[in-house]
């Protein structure tokens, strides 16, 4: 059986504000007041936690799990509880909405201090010594927009004066929140490792200027913003406390001065911003220290690159802005979730300030987990771009694998594959890759998509109702890779009903030649004209049916569908093959009879050969205009420009997989330096597209690690 019953607890009981659980964006501060001692705080919530003692950082959680399931970290305070009386406080954010982030779960802290097997403190209405006691954190604002589409809420704050003595000062008093227990959740292990928190300070300043104020005719807007229902959860604009994009869209700069010298103190006059460069792409907690001399408004907009010289926080479809309103005083300021920038540019708006040390505190992949070593004789840019490449996969490997650490921080199906290559390349392990695929088995159902489907990612709750029938092919394609990996066959076989669901649900679209026709949802090939081409018979998505139902033949011995594989794959030869390429897709005519679209693309040809339906020897042709005329040179030399160019994702990486598994290495590494060269230059990450206007920074984009460290 996959879940067993975990004792993470001995006496705490989860506790959230009476009434409140399922309220959207409500933060609570929790805390308890110990002697100086030694104690491990074990912990669980729903959905996020900042841990300090003494107002010192210690860790930030939890990691995520299925729906109705929650992981807990065991964190030693011995290093920290110093003083005679400490503080540990425990700042959690309960969301309770939809999202790709996080699943829309009642909102709850269980918590206890343990010390040699003696609970000092621990959450429940009879808590030990007193246990925690919790008060509404009121300088976060709740009626806040949200961040973007796949994650919560933007941070906006009010500070003044004891803005922190709860957390930092044991005699400081406020009036507590009655509490209530909550008690449905079922507890796991953390089962991942747990995260770095390395201190990086700003590297240079790269802009400064003035700042006015104007009202404009339109202000930035996505569906985040407009589309909020009861099924799309947050707060509408006229609910708003702050709308931090439109007010931010309200400011006019004036650059004065651009350049680049080293980072320091930054003065900021009342009106005027400054731009900082972390100096490559990281993802973190932003923190900086603040000194006004009245008050005013801090907003820090970020974001991977500097669009036309300036930070554009719009530019991913998110709201890339912190907002602070500060009353004359000094902070210590930082930021509840994780955000991914190179470039932060800081605006102040009714006073002057000084900006002082100015870092970001990575939250990502612990390193020292890391075995491998970059492999000996590469030159100067492949060791630059595996390095971009090892700092791709850290920011994107944490308690599960994300697609990116920005702008949805989701774990995303067929990313996860090739991330899990990755991850077993640098530690010769399967940790995370075993808890993302005990969440997707783990869950009781999946709400809102059809019975048999499985999310395109999560944890997460897609209320629009949307499903990837391709994505979730990848799951078992993957399945069979993790096996040979970790020989767990036990996880193999307890997602063996999942997966034969999923076969099931996928069988009702199968046509009388065996075809998947007219699949429903969003049917994903790739980021390029292939996306376009998808009905009414997709061929790549056929192709991966084949490998699917093969993939699945071999794990569970089902020697009947590994000949239905077969034959499908010869259906697709007969009906998709030109005579010079496979066409993507076919439509179905007046008479019901599929017709070939003649549109053929370079991604249908890496799938057909990916998915077995051909190799290089039985398309010999074929093989030999992919490796000679098709690369990242292509839309240089326009050769076959009638064969709509692959993205990054997945087309050049299918290209890059086929020339290494036909030991094509010299045509690897060439390939490698010319599609990801830049982007290491850029951002010191590696991209999502082969063009920077979506994330610069996505997990699967690691896997050149995998090709390099073999070659």
């Amino acid at each position: 059986m996959l879940y067993s019953e975990y004792n993470g607890f001995s006496l705490a009981s989860p506790v959230w504000e009476k009434g409140k659980s399922t309220e959207m964006n409500h933060t609570l501060m929790f805390r308890t007041v110990t002697e100086k001692s030694k104690g491990t705080l074990k912990i669980a919530c729903s959905c996020a936690y900042r841990l300090t003692v003494n107002g010192k950082f210690v860790s930030s959680g939890p990691a995520r799990a299925a729906h109705g399931f929650f992981r807990v970290d065991e964190i030693c305070l011995d290093e920290y509880m110093t003083e005679n009386v400490n503080v540990i406080a425990v700042l959690v954010a309960g969301y309770a909405v939809n999202s790709f982030e996080y699943p829309d779960q009642m909102s709850f802290l269980c918590a206890e201090l343990e010390c040699d097997g003696l609970v000092l403190a621990s959450t429940g209405l009879g808590g030990q010594n007193g246990g925690f006691e919790a008060i509404q954190y009121k300088q976060k604002l709740k009626k806040a927009q949200r961040y973007s589409f796949q994650r919560t809420f933007a941070e906006v704050y009010y500070y003044s004066d004891n803005y922190d003595a709860y957390e930092t000062d044991a005699w400081y008093y406020s009036e507590p929140v009655e509490l209530e227990e909550i008690d449905y959740p079922k507890f796991l292990p953390r089962g991942v490792y747990y995260p770095t928190y390395q201190l990086d300070l700003a590297k240079s300043i790269v802009n400064a200027g003035t700042v006015g104020k104007s009202d404009k005719e339109s202000y930035y807007t996505d569906r985040s913003i407009v589309n909020i229902t009861p099924i799309f959860k947050g707060y509408k604009v006229d609910e708003l406390g702050f709308f931090s994009s439109t007010e931010y869209g309200k400011l006019d700069f004036y650059s004065k001065a651009q350049g680049c010298v080293e980072a320091c103190e930054a003065p900021l006059v009342d009106n005027s911003y400054v731009v900082f460069d972390m100096g490559r792409e990281l993802t973190g907690f932003c923190e900086l220290e603040v000194e006004c001399e009245g008050d005013t408004v801090i907003y820090a907009a970020f974001d991977e690159i500097l669009t036309s010289g300036d930070v554009d926080p719009y530019r991913m479809k998110c709201c890339n802005i912190a907002v602070w309103h500060l009353s004359k005083g000094k902070y210590k300021l930082f930021t509840l979730e994780p955000y991914s920038y190179r470039y932060i540019k800081f605006v102040s708006v009714g006073a002057d300030a000084y900006i002082r040390n100015v870092s970001l505190r990575r939250f990502e992949f612990n390193r020292d987990e890391i075995t491998a070593e970059r492999p000996q004789g590469m030159d100067e840019e492949l060791c630059e771009i595996y390095d971009a490449a090892v700092s791709t996969f850290c920011q994107n490997t944490l308690d599960i694998y994300m697609d990116c650490p920005s702008r949805e921080r989701a774990g995303w199906l067929c990313d996860s594959f090739f991330t899990s290559r990755v991850e077993y390349a640098l530690t010769g392990k399967t940790t995370v890759e075993k808890c993302f695929i005990e969440n997707f088995i783990l869950a009781e159902k999946f709400g809102y998509i059809p019975e048999g489907m499985l999310p395109m990612c999560y944890p997460a709750d897609h209320t629009d109702t949307v499903y990837i029938p391709n994505w979730a092919m990848w799951f078992v394609i993957e399945l069979e890779e993790y096996l040979h990996r970790s020989g767990d066959r036990q996880l193999v076989d307890d997602a063996k009903e999942r997966v034969y669901a999923l076969l099931d649900f996928l069988r009702t679209f199968e046509n009388s030649d065996g075809l998947l026709s007219k699949l429903q949802s969003w049917v994903f090939i790739e980021w390029s004209e292939s996306n376009k081409l998808v009905q009414d018979i997709s061929y790549p998505s056929n192709m991966l049916y084949s490998k699917f139902k093969r993939t699945i033949a071999k794990l569970y011995g089902d020697e009947k569908l590994l000949k239905e594989a077969e034959e499908l794959a010869e259906v697709i030869r007969n009906s998709s093959f030109t005579g010079s390429f496979f066409c993507d897709n076919s439509v179905y005519d007046e008479s019901g009879e599929p017709v070939l679209s003649g549109k053929c693309t370079e991604s249908c040809q890496y799938y057909a050969f990916f998915s077995g339906v051909a190799t290089a020897e039985t398309y010999p042709e074929l093989w030999d205009t992919l490796v000679n005329d098709f690369g990242p040179e292509r839309k240089e030399t326009q050769k076959w420009s009638w064969v709509s160019f692959a993205n990054a994702f997945i087309g050049n990486y299918l290209r890059l997989e086929l020339l290494y598994n036909n030991g094509l290495y010299d045509k690897v590494q060439e390939n490698i330096r010319g599609y990801f060269k830049m982007m290491a230059d850029e951002t010191g990450t590696l991209w999502e597209n082969d063009t920077s206007h979506a994330s610069c920074n996505h997990g699967f984009a690691s896997h050149v690690i995998y090709w390099l460290n073999k070659i």
